[in-house]
């Protein structure tokens, strides 16, 4: 607590006279006193009652409550060989607030993440640090006391528990998930159960998880890491994009995967929480913590090389489609979009005439044709001209009048 609350102090004085003033209230106890005599507070149950009211309406989740617990043979309190693994996340903890990552309040431990077999998986620590650019981080800190592929099962768990549905989501949603397997991935995170608990993290995938090594060695960290990297694979990698520009996309789809980061505590310690003491599974060099969860090869890396794809394809298409265009017969000029659809589509090929020939030298035929028709019809509209053999006036003298 002196590390987390006051981390540039020399001494922690003031810390210990305000625990003590809460053991006097009853809402504090020593759990152990380490062999470096510094000593591991916890709640009480009454001060669990108390944080839990005092927090909970704030939106801050309170982790279980350490019970007080003795072998009734020797008398000795049980749970302790917990202690160190706590020490440890507590100064992980303070190392994060000491580098501007998460307020006092952003920490909590031992937060449940319940399954749907209901196996509940609880993460030693959680940060939520907005301002510094880290939403949520769930935090597992690993002394080497778990073997490698345990910690490989904590991250499918994980994996499992973000893509679970809430109990109220909708009957559609529920039907689409259970008909074929992987259907959840057609689901938006805003949709998914963990956006219930945490806010949006800001980048593609789910809950960004770190896995921070204590009390090692490096060889055994680069073991464990190795293990992380290939037995978790499933979990942590991303994905092709399905997309028919197969060999323009280079991008990433990272939608469904779980961002996995490692670090020792003992970095942590000696360069800071903000430096470049961070590897993202699939990376080979450190980063700082914001920038190993970034994904500069997803999602908008996506975007702008399908962009590029599809206008390429589209220059491919036309370039294609100016290959294909006809040719007039007559004057050697291309054919227009218009004169091109007029001969090819099906309600207007019939009366398009010499399909041959482009919209003007056919219009120039329609021309000809219609003057043509008109002066046939005038022709056939004049009066006959009279016979020249026939002599003037021989009929009237027919008809003349007697008088």
């Amino acid at each position: 607590m002196w590390k987390l609350t006051r981390p540039d102090n020399q001494h922690d004085k003031l810390t210990c006279d305000n625990l003590l003033d809460l053991q006097d209230h009853q809402l504090v106890r020593i759990e152990l006193v380490r062999e470096d005599q510094r000593q591991v507070w916890v709640l009480t149950k009454r001060g669990h009652g108390k944080a839990k009211k005092l927090l909970e309406p704030k939106g801050i989740r309170i982790s279980a409550l350490r019970e007080e617990k003795y072998d009734p043979d020797t008398g000795e309190l049980l749970g302790t060989s917990y202690d160190d693994h706590a020490a440890a996340v507590t100064s992980t903890a303070a190392e994060l607030h000491r580098a501007g990552t998460g307020h006092r309040l952003g920490f909590q431990t031992e937060i449940g993440h319940r399954l749907a077999d209901g196996y509940v998986q609880r993460a030693d620590l959680v940060v939520r640090a907005p301002e510094a650019g880290v939403p949520v981080l769930l935090l597992e800190i690993d002394r080497r006391t778990e073997d490698a592929h345990e910690l490989v099962a904590k991250l499918r768990r994980y994996w499992e528990w973000g893509r679970l549905l809430p109990k109220d989501a909708p009957k559609l949603i529920v039907d689409l998930v259970r008909s074929r397997p992987g259907a959840i991935a057609d689901v938006d995170h805003e949709q998914r159960l963990w956006r219930r608990f945490y806010p949006p993290t800001g980048r593609e995938g789910l809950v960004p998880l770190a896995f921070v090594f204590a009390d090692t060695s490096e060889a055994k960290v680069d073991n464990t890491v190795k293990v992380l990297e290939e037995a978790g694979r499933r979990y942590w990698a991303p994905r092709r994009y399905e997309t028919y520009h197969e060999e323009a996309i280079t991008a990433k789809d990272y939608s469904q995967a779980v961002p996995v980061v490692v670090t020792t505590l003992e970095r942590l310690q000696e360069h800071g929480a903000d430096a470049a003491v961070w590897r993202r599974l699939g990376c080979k060099d450190e980063q700082t913590l914001t920038d190993a969860l970034e994904n500069p090869d997803g999602h908008a890396l996506y975007r702008r090389q399908y962009a590029r794809a599809e206008a390429e394809d589209e220059r491919r298409r036309a370039a294609e489609r100016e290959a294909r265009r006809p040719v007039c017969k007559r004057c050697g000029q291309k054919f227009t979009d218009q004169r091109w659809e007029e001969i090819t589509v099906h309600r207007t090929a019939w009366k398009a005439g010499d399909k041959s020939v482009c919209g003007d030298c056919h219009a120039d035929d329609v021309a000809r044709e219609e003057a043509a028709a008109e002066a046939a019809r005038l022709q056939a509209a004049m009066p006959p001209e009279p016979e020249h053999d026939q002599e003037p006036g021989k009929l009237r003298g027919l008809f003349r009048r007697r008088g």
